[in-house]
């Protein structure tokens, strides 16, 4: 049972960060999900309702790369530093974090400060 309130407890911090959160085409959002075996990131303009960018440690390129780090630290900083790479390359650089309900340690502050040292901002 336990694992249900957690969940549910995730998408009430979800919604409660969700409605102060938007992105836009200067300054889109970078969303973060993980599970318990993968990473996902994904770049969104909310005034678009487009994904711009996205990376995680199943996307083709990084599988190779990652394997079976995608549910650790060193993964998600894999996931950081590539989605930072590929947001540069189409000239967006600053970015408003959404940690999706999750909470800022482990593996989202791994990816989160792994796209910071490539060069995003938020």
């Amino acid at each position: 049972m336990g694992t249900v309130d957690s969940a549910k407890a995730r998408l009430r911090r979800k919604k409660r960060v969700r409605k102060k959160i938007r992105g836009t085409a200067e300054r889109p959002r970078l969303c973060v999900f993980r599970s318990a075996r993968h990473v996902y990131a994904q770049i969104i303009d909310d005034t678009a309702a487009r994904t711009l960018v996205e990376a995680s440690s199943l996307s083709g390129d990084s599988r190779s790369t990652i394997g079976k780090k995608g549910g650790n630290k060193e993964g998600a900083a894999m996931v950081g530093a590539l989605i930072a790479e590929d947001a540069l390359k189409q000239g967006i650089k600053r970015v408003v974090f959404d940690r999706n309900g999750f909470l800022y340690h482990g593996r989202i502050k791994a990816l989160s400060d792994a796209a910071r040292e490539k060069g995003l901002e938020f």
